[in-house]
């Protein structure tokens, strides 16, 4: 006869299955515990998913509002990027140009950039180069103020020194592309010196030891061993300001002159897209056309504050590379 070998199954034990519970009651219980691997694995994951469902929420809610004025509206694409009249309380055949808005904002952000970049790389060289040790303890401190101060100072100080000097020694009423870059150049001179301090103190001193064995003197050392080796990064805080400059509304709005045509000179009066917002918001209500077109200018807005922030990669990208 076959021996058929039987397996019998045995009923865990409850000291298995109390081992088992012990545990998971330790897992849960070491979530709330306050020195929690776990705990921290939570707060960081969830902090950095918070970020990233913030952009894209707002991106999507941004784009949503701002396509409303094409879709619903029947407003032409490009008449509304290309238009220079902005009429939108005109009874009849009202007219939605923002090309003088366009205008204006990167006018402003180029002129800005262009007056404080030689300021903020020269101050970050004086406190990296020059004087090290006490350059850092005055320039430092007086950065930090020029952060904190805030827009309604500058706008305010402007309106009071910049526009009556304008209007007597340029001519005008002294609200200008001008006066708005003089006031968000001051502004963004912080930011555009903090990256090129950290730019110029990362290059190496074996370049300098290099550059100083050849003979070369410290202001050569600095124009053809410094600069080019920080170029990228340079750059890429130049850059950076831009984007601070491109987003400024107040400061902005008490200085530009608020003007709806395209300006035939930096010292003509014009507005920019967060002033011609800020301004027009308040007057129009939720659904309406003028409504809908304030929001296609805040996308706009957008658009342009991403290709700041893709030129910005592609920069550091390419700094790396080299």
């Amino acid at each position: 006869m076959e021996n058929k070998s039987v397996v019998v199954q045995m009923p865990s034990s409850p000291n298995n299955e109390g081992r088992s519970l012990i545990q998971n009651n330790k897992k849960w219980t070491s979530i709330f515990n306050r020195n929690s691997e776990w705990r921290g694995k939570i707060w960081i994951y969830g902090s950095a998913i918070f970020v990233i469902l913030s952009v894209i929420a707002i991106t999507l809610f941004l784009t949503v509002q701002g396509l409303r004025s094409f879709v619903v509206d029947h407003i032409n694409v490009i008449d509304f990027i290309t238009g220079t009249e902005w009429y939108p309380d005109r009874a009849e055949n009202p007219s939605y140009g923002a090309l003088p808005f366009i205008f204006g904002s990167l006018m402003v952000t180029i002129l800005a950039a262009m007056l404080a970049a030689p300021f903020a790389i020269g101050s970050a060289l004086f406190m990296t180069e020059l004087a090290p040790k006490w350059g850092q303890k005055v320039l430092q401190p007086v950065i930090e103020i020029l952060v904190g101060i805030p827009s309604v100072v500058y706008g305010f100080i402007g309106l009071s020194v910049i526009v009556p000097f304008m209007r007597d020694h340029v001519g005008g009423s002294g609200f200008s592309l001008l006066s708005g870059a003089l006031v968000v150049g001051v502004m963004i001179l912080p930011t555009i010196t903090s990256i090129s301090a950290d730019a110029v103190r990362a290059v190496s001193n074996d370049l300098r030891s290099a550059s100083y064995a050849l003979g070369a003197t410290k202001w050569q050392t600095i124009y053809r061993v410094v600069l080019p080796a920080a170029k990228s990064t340079l750059i890429t805080a130049i850059v950076l300001g831009m984007a601070r400059a491109f987003g400024e509304a107040l400061a902005v709005q008490m200085v530009i002159g608020n003007a709806r045509n395209l300006p035939n000179a930096i010292s003509d009066p014009s507005a920019t897209l967060t002033t011609i917002i800020t301004l027009s918001m308040g007057h129009s209500t939720a659904g309406s056309v003028l409504n809908d077109v304030l929001w296609s200018l805040g996308l706009i807005l957008l658009i342009i504050s991403y290709g700041f922030i893709l030129l910005i990669r592609f920069i550091s990208r390419r700094g790396q590379v080299s």
